[in-house]
C-alpha cells in the first residue's frame, strides 16, 4: 500500500490579498468591536467630563456722521467716525483699559481668581486666553465697511455676556472721558492763547497811550518854549523901538528948539512966518514928502517923549503879544491828555481784538454734552449662547469610535500577519511499500531509513 500527501503552497513574499485581510479582520470582529467600543467610551468620558466652553461675540461699526456733528462743529476738535472707531478699538485692545475694567468689576471675575495668585496674575490669565479682537482684512474687497469684532470664550459659571457688553461700554466710556478731557485741555489752552493776545493788545495800547501822551506833552512844551521865546523877542524889539523913538524925539526937540518951533508946523508955514510976522491966512499944503519930525513942535515932541519914558510895558503896542498870551493860556492844560487819562474801560479802545473777544465768548459758551456723544455703533451685542462651543460631544464620540475602529482593525491585521509568517513544511511525500522500510522525505530530498 502506498499513499502520498502534498502541503498547500505558501504565497510569495510581499503580496497582500485585501480579501484575505478583510476576512481576517472579520474573523476578529469581536476584537475590532471591543477596540471601537473602548475608544468610544474613552471619548464619551472625555466629552462629558471636560468643562464646557461658551463663546459670545460683539461687532462695532462707525457711528453716523450726525452723532459727532456737535464735536466737529466746535472747530477745535475734529473726530471723523472712522477715527472714533479706531480710538475705541485701541481702547478695547489696551492692557490698561482691560485691567481697569477687571478691577472695577471683580465680582464678574470670581471664576478666574485662584488662591495664591495676585489680582494682576488672575487678570493676566483672563486677558491672554479670553478676549480676542479682530479687524477686517484689508486685502479682502468684500468688506463693505470698517468694523471691530470682539470674541470671548469662557467656562461655565462665568457671565460672559455681562463681561463682554460691560467691557465694551467701559471702553467707550473711558474713551469718551478721554475725549472730554482732551477737549477741556484744548479749550483752556485756546483761551489762554486768546487771553495772551488780548494782554498783548492791552500792553500795546498802554505803550501807544503813554507814547501819545508823551508826544503831546513834548509838543506842548516845544510850542510853549517857542511862544515864550517869541514873546521875549517881541518885548525886546518893542523896548528897543521905544528907546530909538525917544532918541529920535530928543533930536527932533533940539532941532525944533533951535528953529523956534513950539507948535506943530509945516515947511511952507515956517517960511511964511519968517517973511510976514503974522498972518491970519490958513493954508493947505499938499506934499508927497515926509515932513521932518521936528516940525511937530517942541511941545508935542516933549509930550510924546515924556509919555514914552513913563511907559512900563510895550505889550499893548503889538497885537501878536496878545495872540501869544492866548496860545500860552491854551497850552497850560492839554485836553486830549486829560481825556486819555480819564478813560475808565480802556479795553474798548484796543485795536484788532474784536474777533479775539468773539472767539473767547464762543469758547466759554461752548456746550457739548459728552454723555450723549456716540463714538461707535454697536451693530451686534453679545447674547447668551444656546449651547457651548467646546467640547463638541457628538464629534468627539464619533472621532473616538472611528479611531477605535481603525485601531482594532490594525491590531487584527497585525495578528493575522504574525500568524501567516510562522514557518511551515513546504512539502511531504510518503511512500509505503509492503515489507519495505518506511522512508521519510525531508527538505534535503534524502531518504533515510526509519
Amino acid at each position: 500500500m502506498s499513499s502520498s500527501f502534498r502541503a498547500p503552497p505558501i504565497p510569495s513574499s510581499g503580496e497582500i490579498d485585501l480579501v484575505v485581510l478583510f476576512q481576517a479582520i472579520w474573523k476578529q470582529k469581536k476584537l475590532v468591536m471591543a477596540a471601537t467600543a473602548g475608544a468610544g467610551l474613552i471619548a464619551a468620558i472625555y466629552a462629558f467630563l471636560t468643562p464646557p466652553q461658551y463663546e459670545v461675540s460683539s461687532v462695532l461699526r462707525p457711528a453716523a456722521i450726525n452723532e459727532l456733528d456737535a464735536l466737529n462743529r466746535s472747530e477745535i476738535y475734529a473726530l471723523p467716525p472712522g477715527d472714533a472707531l479706531v480710538r475705541v478699538g485701541a481702547s478695547l485692545e489696551s492692557y490698561d483699559t482691560r485691567l481697569g475694567f477687571f478691577r472695577s468689576n471683580q465680582k464678574l471675575f470670581k471664576a478666574f481668581e485662584q488662591p495664591g495668585r495676585t489680582l494682576e496674575q488672575s487678570f493676566e490669565e483672563f486677558n491672554r486666553n479670553s478676549i480676542e479682537l479682530s479687524l477686517p482684512d484689508p486685502k479682502k474687497a468684500n468688506s463693505l465697511s470698517a468694523y471691530i469684532k470682539l470674541e470671548m470664550s469662557y467656562p461655565k459659571g462665568v457671565d460672559g455676556v455681562a463681561i463682554l457688553n460691560g467691557f465694551i461700554d467701559y471702553a467707550i466710556a473711558t474713551e469718551r472721558e478721554q475725549i472730554a478731557a482732551d477737549l477741556d485741555v484744548i479749550v483752556k489752552n485756546r483761551l489762554n492763547e486768546l487771553k495772551g493776545k488780548i494782554d498783548a493788545a492791552r500792553s500795546s495800547y498802554e505803550v501807544d497811550k503813554e507814547a501819545r501822551i508823551a508826544s503831546l506833552r513834548e509838543t506842548d512844551s516845544l510850542r510853549r518854549a517857542q511862544l515864550q521865546d517869541e514873546l521875549k523877542a517881541l518885548r525886546a524889539q518893542l523896548k528897543t523901538g521905544r528907546t530909538d523913538r525917544v532918541a529920535q524925539l530928543n533930536e527932533a526937540i533940539g532941532i525944533a528948539k533951535s528953529l523956534g518951533i513950539r507948535k506943530p508946523s509945516t515947511p511952507s508955514a515956517l517960511g511964511e512966518s519968517d517973511r510976514n510976522g503974522s498972518s491970519s491966512v490958513m493954508r493947505t499944503e499938499i506934499n508927497n514928502q515926509q515932513i521932518p519930525l521936528y516940525f511937530m513942535g517942541v511941545e508935542a515932541l516933549e509930550a510924546e517923549r515924556n509919555a514914552l519914558m513913563q511907559r512900563k510895558s510895550d505889550d499893548f503896542t503889538e497885537g501878536r503879544i496878545a495872540q501869544i498870551a492866548r496860545e500860552l493860556q491854551l497850552l497850560q492844560s492839554n485836553r486830549e491828555i486829560e481825556v486819555l487819562n480819564r478813560r475808565e474801560n480802556e479795553d474798548l479802545f484796543l485795536a484788532g481784538v474784536q474777533p479775539v473777544r468773539a472767539e473767547v465768548a464762543r469758547l466759554r459758551n461752548l456746550s457739548i454734552d459728552m454723555s450723549r456723544l456716540k463714538l461707535v455703533t454697536i451693530d451686534k451685542q453679545a447674547l447668551e449662547p444656546l449651547r457651548p462651543v467646546k467640547p463638541q460631544k457628538a464629534l468627539i464620540i464619533l472621532l473616538g469610535l472611528v479611531l477605535g475602529g481603525f485601531v482594532g482593525a490594525f491590531i487584527a491585521v497585525v495578528r493575522h500577519l504574525v500568524k501567516t509568517r510562522q514557518p511551515q513544511p513546504q512539502s511531504v511525500m510518503l511512500s509505503v511499500q509492503p515489507g519495505s522500510p518506511t522512508m521519510v522525505g525531508s527538505d534535503t530530498g534524502l531518504n533515510r531509513p526509519q
